[in-house]
């Protein structure tokens, strides 16, 4: 692949990335209202659930180890939306939510050259630490809505979101649909096992899921329909077909879609210092997409 090639993403790819992180984004909102229906870890087993059946009976398994799938499966299931789910249900408003997850793209870049043997650029490093000083911002408004500890979480689901993009990226070419439909059963044991024991126990877990409404449902078929099988099946082949450089910051559109429908649609208020924050992370974002290019530009025309 030829340099060029490396700095752009294709047309039709570029517009699958946009749908993925709309998704991604508005789901949010969908999250927080499922989450007054469903408790956290339970929520997550019912989204992977879903997700597993009935497309494990008619997809084969991807040309990939267990232990590829299990790790996948262990990072996205437990560590990125148990987690996550635990944290928006009380500790951090959506529209943060939607934005601190992006640390992901560092985590994802940072495995890569741990993997690649190479070092931290400067301009990393600067977009690093960018995006950190809104992290602290944000850390330094906890309140009622947006704890320290959601904020922390948060990030951790950040970190478990990369190691699933290296993973994922380290399986090759595979059928993408397949590979997250089959990862989906290691997600499902741990998040049961674990609503067992601290969500209420299998009796309460049942009563909840016969008072369940049908938006609450429709919003747990759009965890498993929309987000996982379309959106991170459709995420890891992007990450199978392209640099994790290129591929990762791609999601830097999330929490713009994010704040914004939680703003809209539940009134999550948006003052100067989170719209400061966001700018900050984002721009950060926005620095380690662009900079190799503009720096290649200002070379061959200085």
């Amino acid at each position: 692949m030829n340099n060029s090639a490396r700095q752009q993403l294709p047309a039709s790819h570029l517009l699958l990335a946009l749908a993925i992180v709309a998704v991604w984004g508005t789901n949010f909102v969908v999250i927080k209202n499922c989450l007054a229906a469903f408790p956290p870890f339970y929520f997550a087993a019912l989204r992977y659930l879903f997700a597993l059946l009935p497309l494990v009976f008619f997809l084969p398994k991807p040309k990939v180890s267990w232990a590829n799938l299990g790790i996948y499966g262990l990072a996205t299931g437990v560590g990125q939306f148990g987690v996550m789910y635990y944290a928006i249900h009380n500790d951090i408003s959506p529209g943060l939510a939607s934005l601190v997850i992006q640390t992901q793209v560092f985590f994802t870049i940072g495995f890569a050259m741990f993997f690649a043997k190479e070092g931290l650029k400067r301009y990393q490093a600067v977009a690093v630490g960018v995006s950190f000083i809104g992290l602290v911002i944000i850390a330094m408004h906890t309140d009622a809505t947006t704890t320290f500890l959601g904020l922390a979480l948060v990030v951790f689901a950040g970190l478990s979101w990369g190691i699933a993009n290296t993973v994922s990226r380290r399986a090759g070419s595979i059928n993408m649909l397949a590979y997250v439909v089959w990862a989906s059963a290691f997600s499902i044991p741990p998040l049961v096992l674990i609503a067992l024991m601290f969500e209420g126990g299998a009796e309460h877990l049942w009563e909840v899921t016969l008072a369940a409404s049908w938006g609450a449902w429709i919003g747990v078929l759009w965890q498993s329909w929309g987000n996982t099988l379309f959106g991170y099946a459709a995420w890891g082949w992007l990450l199978s077909k392209h640099p994790a450089a290129l591929v990762a910051p791609a999601p830097l559109l999330v929490p713009i879609f994010g704040m914004g429908a939680s703003a809209f649609f539940l009134g999550e208020a948006l003052p100067g210092w989170k719209l400061m924050a966001a700018g900050l992370v984002i721009a950060g974002l926005i620095v380690n997409l662009f900079w190799p290019a503009l720096e290649a530009q200002f070379r061959r025309h200085p």
